[in-house]
């Protein structure tokens, strides 16, 4: 039986990573998971300098989910590099970087940086303000998104995912810019934009008034979205958005993802990665499926 999947040229032994944010990187979760087991392993964001991240409370319970503003706090690139990822290289499995920033100068800067380490995939977070463009993000205009990805790509040792914003009109404009630019995967989707008012305190849930909602309340839209770029460009794409067991990543992949990433499932289950790689292995068995390939992209 055949789990492996390749991505930009690098073989998973699984299709199972999770996602930026929900798993530190690595050493959080190490005592529960057996890293070795997965596909690979996505870092929580990294910045060129260390970022403090938004003010309190930044995490509320939502009806099917949660609703975060973290803000992206990490320790900067400095300690990742010297921490993290010689934590992860003790383990098989492939190190993708999510690699954030304010400015093309700090996405840049990062990259820049990662290309003598060793590390596998880098995804590039352009759900990040554009400080010099008033604030929007670089996943929301499809011309920025463009350009950003090409300057990356000047520099990037390593193969570049661009992680797409669900918060636009149409997620295959952004692909397809993306594409053009030269990336070399797509990673979909990050957050939805959402707001939660506590009506006793009278107060917003998290003090940056918004924040990203994610869990099984958004899969459908997820999966749409997912189902939409794959048939829109020719990129193999990472796939996440709500999945809580084995039955939400082979609907991923049978809308043609080639991987899948779990993450607000991790905060409710430290297990749930484990469990997917599992469920998918006895799902093949069951339906006698030899080859994970024969159900990416099956439904049409």
């Amino acid at each position: 039986m055949n789990l492996s999947v390749k991505i930009a040229g690098v073989e998973f032994k699984n299709p199972v990573t999770v996602a930026s944010g929900t798993f530190g990187s690595g050493a959080e979760y190490g005592e529960f998971v057996d890293l070795n087991r997965l596909g690979a392993v996505t870092t929580k964001g990294v910045a060129n300098v260390p970022w403090a991240g938004n003010p309190t409370p930044r995490i509320a319970e939502t009806y099917g989910g949660m609703m975060n503003a973290v803000g992206l706090q990490n320790p900067g690139m400095d300690v990742f590099c010297d921490r993290d990822i010689p934590f992860l290289r003790q383990y098989d499995t492939n190190i993708i970087v999510n690699v954030c920033g304010r400015s093309e100068a700090d996405y840049v800067e990062v990259v820049e940086r990662l290309a003598d380490e060793d590390v596998d995939l880098l995804e590039i977070n352009v759900s990040c303000p554009n400080v010099k463009e008033g604030g929007i993000a670089f996943g929301q205009d499809p011309k920025a998104l463009e350009h950003i990805t090409a300057e990356i790509k000047k520099k990037a040792k390593q193969p570049v995912l661009m992680k797409l914003s669900p918060n636009v009109t149409d997620i295959t404009v952004m692909a397809k810019a993306a594409e053009a630019a030269g990336a070399d995967a797509l990673s979909l989707i990050n957050t939805i934009t959402g707001m939660k008012i506590d009506i006793h305190r009278r107060r917003f849930a998290v003090a940056n008034k918004t924040g990203g909602l994610s869990g099984p309340a958004i899969k459908p839209v997820a999966v749409r979205m997912v189902y939409q770029v794959a048939n829109a460009v020719k990129l193999p794409v990472i796939g996440m958005g709500g999945i809580m067991n084995y039955e939400d990543a082979i609907e991923f992949m049978m809308a043609g993802a080639t991987a899948v990433a779990v993450g607000t499932a991790n905060f409710h289950d430290p297990y749930t990665t484990l469990q997917i790689v599992e469920g998918i292995q006895d799902f093949m068995r069951e339906n006698a499926i030899e080859d994970i390939h024969e159900i990416i992209g099956c439904v049409k």
